[in-house]
């Protein structure tokens, strides 16, 4: 692997840390002023235990029906919440709108079916998903603009489409990987496939990246703990985090995900998980999203994005996010609130009290300012159809403003 500076910045209780990527080594540089960064992971929308029913026969009819059924192409990612993106969109027929996570596609083509004039600007940055924007656009002629990159590259991207700034009337979020990236196991981005440990959201767009793997093989115990404590909230992170280093040392560094989600099998044994459904997850679950995370830069990127957002929504115009993670959520909820400071979250709530400090009317209302008006009292979330339809939808949180400065 080439020589490469890799830059992370992560929220670590008080502190901020710089995790630096040179090379074959991680090491990290403390500083009073770094992006501050924070970190999420996504809940595990895989690993569904099946009931057996030893007495249950199945009738020749229901046999046939239950074979067709399979055979039948299943669809490669299912849209979460669409009937709700499209209602609080607020789109028209000559809208135009741009989809910063197309995926799939899902939600673009709903939007286009049901307003025939508008136009899509689709961002994503992998690039599966860039030719399927590719091949939509040859069923939606002079309607799709397929993009290419992460949040951070959409200015260089507009720029060369002749989008300005104020043009959208909507944009999307729809946050963390889609069903396409868990369901190929050569991504590694799933605990149930086995595959390299890549986790890489851009594929081989840039080699010089480092890997899920390059992190493990790589950083010391301590690094490999706060990934796992900040990134995936794991109560476990000191345990596993040592587990993965006496394993790099004793035996071979890890490069499968079945190497590492057995390895912390044996570390966890005794330990049981569900998810929100009651139902089985692997324990390795967090330690693939923080990993996820890490590599991606995802949260810095999410920030970003939102940051852009305000900038090329037109006044008037519509954010809708749908989130996965308590803290992808918390990142909108602070960008509507305008809880925010230089362009970066606050950690602590505006309703945060401190009798010993004093603020005149003009400092409060400064900070308490935002550009963005919440369309809706409370997060939505799947309904209960939904959520036994496509049990991946479970943990989304929908939020929805409009710009107003």
């Amino acid at each position: 692997m080439p020589s490469v500076t890799y830059l992370y910045h992560s929220r670590l209780g008080s502190n901020f840390v710089c995790l630096k990527f040179i090379g074959h080594s991680l090491c990290v540089d403390s500083t009073n002023r770094v992006v501050r960064h924070l970190s999420n992971c996504i809940g595990n929308p895989f690993n569904v235990s099946a009931r057996k029913f030893s007495n249950y026969k199945e009738t020749p009819e229901a046999l046939s029906a239950r074979k067709l059924s399979e055979t039948k192409e299943k669809p490669l990612h299912i849209p979460v919440m669409k009937e709700e993106v499209l209602e609080n969109a607020g789109l028209n027929n000559e809208s135009v709108f741009l989809d910063m996570t197309f995926g799939a596609g899902g939600h673009t083509q709903s939007i286009l079916d049901k307003y025939s004039s508008s136009k899509a600007y689709c961002l994503d940055r992998d690039p599966v998903a860039y030719q399927m924007a590719c091949d939509l656009q040859t069923k939606y002629p002079e309607r799709v603009v397929p993009l290419l990159g992460k949040f951070s590259e959409l200015p260089g991207l507009l720029k060369e489409q002749d989008a300005r700034q104020n043009y959208f009337d909507a944009i999307l979020f729809d946050f963390g990987c889609s069903s396409m990236q868990f369901d190929e196991g050569g991504r590694g981005f799933s605990v149930s496939k086995n595959g390299p440990l890549d986790m890489r959201m851009d594929g081989n767009r840039h080699p010089q990246n480092p890997t899920a793997a390059d992190v493990l093989a790589t950083a010391d115990e301590h690094d490999l703990y706060k990934i796992f404590k900040v990134y995936g909230e794991e109560k476990k992170a000191r345990k596993i985090a040592r587990a993965v280093v006496e394993a790099r040392y004793l035996f071979t560094p890890l490069q499968t995900t079945r190497e590492l989600a057995d390895l912390i099998s044996s570390v966890l044994v005794n330990e049981t998980r569900t998810d929100k459904l009651d139902r089985h997850t692997h324990v390795a679950t967090k330690i693939f999203q923080a990993l996820r995370i890490f590599v991606n830069n995802e949260l810095n990127e999410i920030n970003y994005g939102l940051l852009l957002a305000q900038r090329y929504l037109r006044i008037g115009g519509r954010l809708i996010t749908i989130c996965f993670h308590s803290l992808e959520d918390l990142i909108v909820k602070r960008h509507i609130t305008g809880n925010m400071t230089d362009n970066e979250i606050n950690m602590l709530p505006l309703q945060y009290v401190d009798n010993s400090r004093w603020h005149d009317r003009q400092s409060i209302d400064e900070f308490t300012s935002s550009h963005w008006q919440p369309l809706l009292k409370h997060v939505l979330v799947p309904s209960d159809y939904e959520v036994e339809s496509n049990p991946r939808s479970r943990s989304a949180k929908m939020r929805a403003a409009v710009r107003v400065s």
